[in-house]
C-alpha cells in the first residue's frame, strides 16, 4: 500500500523565489536564508519520495474573488507555473499524479470533506517556492506531485482543527492506495507575518517557536487556536499556518524530528521549516539511517563483572 513517510513545512515567501531566479542565493543577505535548507535538500535526495502532496494556498493565479473553494484537489496530469505579474517562473511543469490524486478525492469525499476537484490549474509561488527549497533547482521536479490549494485569503479560512482532521482523511486516504508509493506531504505557508496596514512587518518569533514546538509534540493544542489568535499574534497573513496542520494530521501522533530552521525576515516574513518522520515504520530516512547502538568494550564489561563479584563477597 501507498504511505505517507514524512511531512515537511515550509514558507513560501515569493522574494525568496525571486532571490532563486535572479541569481542571488549567495548575496549576503539571502545566504542565511538558503543556508538553512542546504541539509533539508540532502534529506530530500535520500528520502527519494514517490509522489508529493503540497498544501499551499493561490495567490489570485488559479482563483479569484469570484470563485474561492476552501479545499481544492489538483487532478490533472500537469501544472505550469503561473503568471504572478511579471510571467510564469523558470521552473519545470508541475507533473501531477492523475490516479492518486482521483482515489484520494473520492476517498476524502466519502469521509464528508468537500473538496473541490480540479483538472486544470496554474500553480504559483506558493507551490513552485518550497519545491525550489527542498528539491533545489533541477531541470525537471524529481517526482509527481498532487497539489491542495486551501483558501486562507478570504475570510473565513476552515479552522486549525478541520485542516487537522483533513490530514487525517488525507493519510486514510493514501494508505488504502493499492500501489506501494512513499509519499512526503508538504504544509506551506507562514510563518508570522503582515503585508499591509500599521502593523505591516510584524514578526512575532516567540508565537512562531512555541509553534514548531507543538508542532512536534501536541498538534492538538494548536488545533484549539482560533482565527483571531492568528490574527493578533501572527498578522493577518500568519493564518497560512493551519497549512501545516494538515500536514501533521497526515502524519502518525508520535513523530521524529528530523530537522528545524528558523530565521528573520525574509522580505518581511518569518522563515520556518521542520522536517517530522513517522516512528516505528521502518520506512524514514531517520530509521533506516540510524547508526548502529554501540557496543561497551569486553574489558569494561569484565571489570564490572569483577566488582559485583568482589561487593557480593564482601556483603558475603
Amino acid at each position: 500500500m501507498a504511505r505517507i513517510v514524512a511531512g515537511v513545512t515550509s514558507s513560501h515567501v515569493p522574494a525568496i523565489g525571486a532571490a532563486i531566479d535572479n541569481h542571488q542565493t549567495e548575496e549576503p543577505y539571502w545566504k542565511r536564508v538558503f543556508s538553512g535548507f542546504e541539509k533539508s535538500k540532502e534529506w530530500m535526495a535520500k528520502t527519494k519520495p514517490d509522489v508529493c502532496i503540497v498544501v499551499y494556498n493561490d495567490h489570485a493565479s488559479a482563483f479569484s474573488v469570484e470563485i474561492v473553494p476552501t479545499f481544492a484537489l489538483g487532478c490533472a496530469a500537469e501544472f505550469p507555473p503561473a503568471d504572478e505579474g511579471w510571467g510564469p517562473r523558470p521552473v519545470p511543469v508541475v507533473k501531477g499524479h492523475p490516479q492518486l490524486a482521483a482515489h484520494i478525492a473520492q476517498s476524502v469525499i466519502l469521509d464528508e470533506f468537500d473538496i473541490t476537484v480540479v483538472n486544470k490549474m496554474e500553480v504559483d509561488h506558493g507551490l513552485t517556492v518550497p519545491m525550489n527549497l527542498l528539491f533545489g533547482s533541477p531541470k525537471q521536479w524529481p517526482c509527481p506531485v498532487i497539489p491542495l490549494a486551501v483558501n486562507v485569503v478570504l475570510y473565513p479560512p476552515p479552522t486549525g482543527h478541520r485542516c487537522f482532521m483533513l490530514g487525517r482523511a488525507i493519510r486514510k486516504a493514501v494508505e488504502s492506495y493499492p500501489e506501494d508509493l512513499r509519499v512526503v506531504i508538504f504544509g506551506t505557508g507562514g510563518m508570522s507575518h503582515q503585508i499591509s496596514g500599521p502593523r505591516a512587518g510584524l514578526i512575532n518569533s516567540k508565537f512562531d517557536k512555541a509553534f514548531l514546538d507543538n508542532l512536534t509534540k501536541d498538534p492538538k493544542k494548536l488545533t484549539r487556536i482560533p482565527h483571531l489568535e492568528y490574527m493578533r499574534e501572527a498578522g493577518a497573513e500568519g493564518i497560512e499556518m493551519v497549512m501545516w496542520l494538515i500536514m501533521r494530521g497526515a502524519l502518525d501522533d508520535k513523530v521524529e524530528e528530523v530537522y528545524r530552521f528558523y530565521t528573520v525576515p525574509a522580505s518581511n516574513t518569518a522563515v520556518g521549516h521542520i522536517i517530522l518522520e513517522n516512528r516505528g515504520r521502518g520506512s524514514g530516512f531517520a530509521s533506516r539511517h540510524k547508526a548502529p547502538a554501540k557496543r561497551k568494550p569486553a574489558a569494561g564489561r569484565l571489570k564490572r563483572a569483577a566488582a559485583l563479584a568482589k561487593a557480593e563477597r564482601i556483603r558475603g
